[in-house]
């Protein structure tokens, strides 16, 4: 994509950096921010100026309508340094895109893809230094939208505000997981919003997956709302198998799913390979029994945060499934190598995913 004119951005820079405070050898993921945010606001039916400013809380109304009627969602990005010492993205549009269609579907505004991805780069290019050097680090990126209307009563808002900010991190799982089958709590159901990033999906799903980490397992794998039949996808993360050699997750084309930039990434490198794929639904019985009959060879979660993601072990109802070895796993490692010398420069950008920025 090509960048577009932003000369009406404005920005105020920080006069004192918190970057020297930073241990960059050690950074918990999602707790420190860097120095800048990118902040507008939508009023009167168009979008205002942009601008970049320090990092700061926002002021927010008592009767903000976001903090009643849940009109918020967000996104999530990374950015790497590549050999070079040059920030880029990866694959901005597709996130561009989701952004606007969770945006469409809360009923919010939306905003050409290519400012979007504009706005977001020269906000990564003030705040570069705050990239981590190491390959299993970067630069998260975390753009979200929320109503800000003062008003109590249940109507879409007629105001919002954009804000993106960014913070250094490192690996967001720190180990091959364990997911557990979930056969009674809903993500999603049909006609909702679960392909939307709404902010309200995350907040119904924390009770059952607190009550999953209590019985020792990292996350669940959500089925379908009807039957509890369907893998849907995980609580960060698409869900992905190999079984009998063909690499298997369950359709996007539905409103109970979430539409992964990363999941993507792995099939169009998988169709580029020339390995055999199908994405459609996925049965938990069809699952369970390529594991028992060993015919699963790989199950990993596909996510911006977690990338790739190794399942080691699921739960379905009483029976501990433990999957094949992971130093095993021919493809997804490949693609996990693949994507990181994608990403930080070391793998020529054949499919051109990578968006520089100068």
């Amino acid at each position: 994509m090509n960048t577009v004119d932003i000369s009406d951005l404005v920005i105020t820079k920080t006069t004192q950096s918190r970057i020297s405070e930073v241990d960059f050898t050690n950074i918990p993921f999602g707790r420190i921010f860097s120095d800048h945010m990118l902040v507008m606001d939508f009023v009167d039916g168009k979008w205002q100026t942009a601008q970049i400013k320090p990092f700061a809380a926002l002021p927010m109304h008592p009767a903000a309508s976001a903090l009643h009627y849940g009109q918020s969602f967000f996104e999530g990005m990374k950015a790497y340094k590549q050999a070079d010492g040059k920030p880029v993205l990866f694959r901005p549009h597709l996130n561009a895109k989701r952004f606007n269609d969770s945006a469409h579907r809360l009923c919010m505004p939306t905003l050409d893809e290519e400012r979007f991805i504009s706005l977001i780069a020269e906000l990564v290019r003030i705040d570069s230094n705050w990239i981590p050097e190491s390959e299993d680090s970067a630069l998260y990126i975390r753009p979200f939208m929320y109503a800000t209307d003062e008003y109590i009563g249940v109507k879409a808002s007629d105001n919002y505000r954009l804000v993106v900010f960014t913070c250094p991190v490192g690996a967001y799982y720190s180990e091959p997981l364990r997911l557990k089958i979930e056969e009674y709590y809903t993500r999603a159901a049909e006609g909702g919003v679960g392909n939307a990033k709404a902010a309200g999906n995350y907040a119904a799903s924390l009770y059952p997956a607190k009550l999953g980490r209590d019985k020792g397992f990292h996350q669940l794998l959500w089925t379908d709302g009807k039957t509890h039949e369907y893998i849907e996808e995980s609580g960060t993360m698409n869900i992905v198998f190999m079984i009998d050699g063909v690499l298997i997750s369950p359709s996007e084309e539905t409103d109970t799913i979430l539409k992964g930039t990363t999941k993507r990434t792995v099939f169009d490198l998988a169709q580029h390979w020339g390995l055999p794929t199908e994405e459609r639904r996925v049965t938990v019985a069809e699952v369970i029994a390529a594991i028992r009959e060993g015919r699963l060879q790989e199950c990993f979660g596909a996510g911006t945060a977690a990338t790739i993601a190794q399942v080691d072990v699921i739960g379905y109802r009483d029976e501990i499934l433990k999957l094949p070895t992971i130093e095993n796993r021919t493809f997804s490692n490949k693609v996990m190598q693949y994507i990181d010398g994608v990403k930080y420069g070391k793998v020529d950008d054949e499919l051109n995913w990578i968006f520089k920025i100068d």
